[in-house]
């Protein structure tokens, strides 16, 4: 059986949907990942298994194949764990699942937990030009996430409180909707180069230095520090 669940790779400021397909066929045990992935992506091979024996699930011992479609876009970070995992549960035939309209993205730990993951409101977006009404995130990613209005956003501890929710048994509490005027009007600015009177030419450097990703190094002059007697 095949499986499919969507999420999303960052591509810079934007994201692109993935289809996360999932196979489980006769074979040696083993479990491969194709699809551009890099060496984040490959190591949740073992993240997932864990996670999935963790979660009250088994994991299939034959051959587990992992596609992240398209092919030809780079697949980067962690969070194509949690899609993977559930691709895998549905794949192996021990749960019947609805993916329809859905977008899942986290990184597991080895106890099934979920970890925040980078590029939320990215992917968030993305879903919502694409129609898709709900996104499943970790809980520390919940409000990022609801910073997009018109789509539904859930917040998850860990794999199980998922398979609970889909499976119908104990439905989550969707996050509210957060409005961005609210989260800038506490913002507090910090220090801002306009504020130092002078320095010219320091400033100029750390500007250069800033524009080229290089390090700075404060030399202070002979005259600037104390003799000792």
């Amino acid at each position: 059986m095949i499986s499919k669940v969507f999420s999303a790779a960052v591509i810079g400021l934007d994201a692109e949907l993935i289809e996360v397909e999932a196979d489980v066929t006769n074979g040696l045990p083993a479990t491969i990942v194709v699809g551009l992935p890099d060496t984040a992506v490959q190591e949740s091979r073992e993240r997932v298994k864990t996670a999935i024996k963790n979660s009250g699930c088994s994991y299939p011992q034959t051959r587990v194949s992992v596609n992240l479609a398209p092919a030809d876009v780079p697949k980067l970070g962690t969070h194509f764990d949690l899609p993977i995992a559930l691709a895998i549960v549905m794949a192996s035939d021990q749960v019947e699942l609805d993916m329809a309209g859905k977008m899942f993205l986290g990184e597991l730990s080895l106890d099934g937990q979920l970890r925040p993951v980078s590029g939320i409101l990215a992917a968030a977006l993305k879903a919502k030009n694409l129609g898709i009404k709900e996104i499943f995130v970790p809980k520390q990613n919940a409000k990022e996430a609801a910073l997009v209005d018109g789509i539904k956003v859930y917040p998850l501890n860990d794999l199980k409180q998922l398979l609970g929710h889909l499976m119908g048994l104990s439905p989550l509490v969707r996050q509210k909707t957060v409005v961005a005027s609210e989260i800038l009007k506490n913002f507090q600015p910090s220090l801002d180069m306009k504020d130092v009177a002078g320095q010219e030419l320091a400033k100029r450097a750390l500007e250069i230095a800033a524009a080229g990703s290089h390090n700075i190094l404060a030399l202070w002059s002979q005259s600037s520090t104390p003799h000792r007697a």
